[in-house]
């Protein structure tokens, strides 16, 4: 058998066996028939969704039928509960290691201060064998995250095992080494990197001769996911760093087959259920049809899922709980090998031992109350997944063709091809995630400013680690979408703002309006001093005089503004106000020039840059004298 050639994987991909057919009782005509009565001539096209890959999402599918499950982890078998070990102190870290396995837990995710993912933590090289103290190694699912000292570290780990009368064969242990990716993140590597690819593959060869049996180069989809790649963007990449370590380690001498089956993946899950469970099989399919180009017929790889630390906010971080049990789901009914769930407070520093049990306690509901791994890929028939398997499959595949035609991942990344597309992807995520296109619970919608604070240990991030760069590469940015949100509540917070909320008419004319606007400066940090409207327009006067503050929104519906606004921004203009909001959009009523002369300084409405409105407000709130 051979590797693939450029022929080999330049072929049209062909997902036939995923085509839909319909057989519901009633058919598409019926429901549409329905919703046009909802809609009330409405366009239909506000219930599609577009995905950041510009694919289509219905907003109903039939069910599919003549599909066959996607291979997966082997059987109706639990998927490994992996657990980060990435305290700084070996004999802490030690702790945590035997309470996570004590607790339910199957496998160990040795995280070392090397790793890209460490984030100022992880494990000192020199931590092994403290951190694994009575740890029974061929017992325990064991991951290597550590860099550039991946293999390194997998050397030690099996000596270790070897001075406990453990064979390397005996170990369940993957490596999570992957230079081009590695590189990829912190902008270069330490010379050419195609040197680096290569030396990787006769690493990991001089261990699989001494008798390591698991997966030792590993594509880590997380780099491009917190990078801000789309789903599409991500399996390319993986897929193309694969087919780049495949042919590494058939050039140093293993044949196709063995090479293949040395390789797994990373991925990254997000609260995006159905889409996180459709990309972990559309990676099953992607990988399939490249080795199935290359004549082989061999098993699924292993897949490890980590839940997006992208997608994890400080703000209001239980949240982060419900974000995490998502993709876990996701992650576990798509048919991960193992599952790492993220510490709902890991954005706020170390996680302490009860985030790390809720964390660990996630994934064990999903297995042993919910039973989730007793069907073979539950999602196999679901119209909506199988659609988007076989959507994202095709995309990827198309995109992994153009990076090879580019002369591959190595050749794209230092063209700077690949890291521009996913900055393009990024900027337009967080342009729909400003304008609140993509919401996020608890940071751009529902903040919750006096939540409790996140209790995590008290050891402070390290600097990250950092390389030794001759060679570098355009680098990729990498950030957490509430970054920005969280920016804006830390000035607020260190300025103690606050806002007088204005309403006009009745409750039932301003409570839509006051309810959106409140939720809009909070988001912010503003403080909005609410209430339940006044008798009259002395009455509000007065009480904005005694609110403490000069920053005012009036808030009502437009046929009270049509009556009432003028005349209470007058008063309000005399009291001392300054400056005011109003919520809503200028139009026929509200009309922007005679309301701004008025005294009107910030109009607020739905579909803004709500980063830069709440920024120029606090900025107007804090300068008022």
């Amino acid at each position: 058998m051979s590797g693939p050639t450029d022929g080999d994987l330049t072929m049209s991909l062909d997902f036939s066996t995923l085509d839909l057919t319909t057989g519901a009782a009633y058919t598409e005509a019926d429901w549409r028939e329905a919703v046009d009565k909802v809609l009330k001539g409405g366009s239909f096209e506000r219930l599609r969704t577009r995905t950041a890959d510009g694919l289509t999402i219905e907003p109903l599918y039939a069910g599919a039928s003549d599909v066959a499950p996607i291979p997966t982890r082997h059987g109706a078998t639990p998927w490994i509960v992996s657990t980060r070990i990435d305290h700084p102190d070996g004999h802490d870290a030690n702790g945590l290691a035997l309470a996570d396995l004590t607790g339910g837990a199957s496998g160990l995710d040795l995280v070392f201060a090397s790793s890209p993912h460490a984030r100022g933590y992880g494990l000192p090289v020199d931590a092994l064998s403290a951190a694994l103290d009575g740890v029974m190694l061929d017992l325990v699912t064991l991951r290597i995250d550590a860099g550039a000292e991946t293999i390194a570290m997998a050397k030690a780990l099996i000596e270790l095992a070897k001075s406990q009368g453990i064979s390397g064969d005996k170990l369940s242990l993957s490596l999570v080494a992957d230079p081009i990716g590695l590189a990829a993140r912190q902008g270069g590597s330490d010379g050419p990197l195609s040197v680096h690819v290569t030396h990787a593959a006769i690493q990991a060869n001089a261990l699989i001769e001494n008798g390591f049996a698991g997966v030792a180069l590993q594509p880590d989809g997380r780099i491009w996911h917190e990078a801000g790649a789309s789903r599409v963007e991500a399996l390319a990449a993986m897929l193309a760093t694969a087919v780049a370590y495949w042919r590494a380690l058939e050039a140093i001498g293993l044949t196709a087959e063995t090479a293949a089956e040395r390789i797994g993946f990373t991925l990254a899950v997000d609260q995006n259920q159905f889409s996180s469970l459709a990309e972990i099989r559309a990676l099953r399919l992607l990988w399939q049809q490249a080795t199935g180009a290359a004549g082989l017929a061999i098993g699924p790889a292993p897949i490890h899922a980590e839940t997006s630390f992208r997608m994890m906010s400080q703000l209001d971080a239980n949240t982060n709980m419900i974000r995490t049990t998502i993709a876990a789901f996701a992650a576990g009914v798509g048919g991960a090998d193992s599952v790492c769930v993220l510490p709902y407070s890991a954005a706020n520093g170390l996680p302490d031992a009860f985030a790390r049990r809720l964390a660990r306690n996630t994934q064990l509901i999903l297995l042993e109350e919910s039973n989730l791994y007793r069907v073979y890929d539950p999602a196999a028939g679901s119209g909506r997944v199988e659609t988007e398997t076989r959507q994202l499959a095709e995309a990827a595949w198309s995109l992994f063709r153009e990076i090879e035609a580019c002369g591959g991942i190595i050749a794209s990344l230092e063209s700077g091809y690949l890291q521009g597309r996913i900055a393009g992807t990024a900027e337009a995520r967080m342009k729909n995630i400003a304008r609140r296109k993509e919401p996020l619970t608890g940071v751009s919608e529902y903040p919750i400013l006096t939540s409790a604070p996140v209790t995590v240990l008290d050891i402070p991030a390290g600097e990250p680690h950092s390389p030794s760069i001759t060679n570098p590469l355009p680098p990729l940015d990498n950030s957490r979408l509430s970054e920005p949100f969280e920016r804006l509540r830390t000035t607020a917070v260190s300025a103690a703002l606050n806002v007088f909320l204005a309403p006009l008419g009745t409750i039932a004319d301003f409570n839509v309006r006051a309810t959106w606007v409140k939720n809009l400066f909070e988001v912010g940090g503003i403080t909005v001093l609410a209430n339940d409207g006044f008798g009259s327009l002395t009455d509000l006067v007065d009480a904005f005089r005694s609110s403490g503050t000069k920053a005012v929104c009036l808030a009502s519906s437009d046929a009270i503004y049509a009556t009432d606004a003028l005349p209470a921004l007058a008063a309000l203009k005399a009291a001392g106000a300054g400056p005011i909001f109003l919520a809503g959009k200028p139009n026929e009523i509200i009309q922007e020039d005679s309301f701004r002369a008025a005294g009107v300084d910030v109009f607020l409405f739905a579909g803004q840059d709500v980063i830069a409105t709440l920024t120029d407000a606090q900025s107007r709130i804090r300068n008022a004298v």
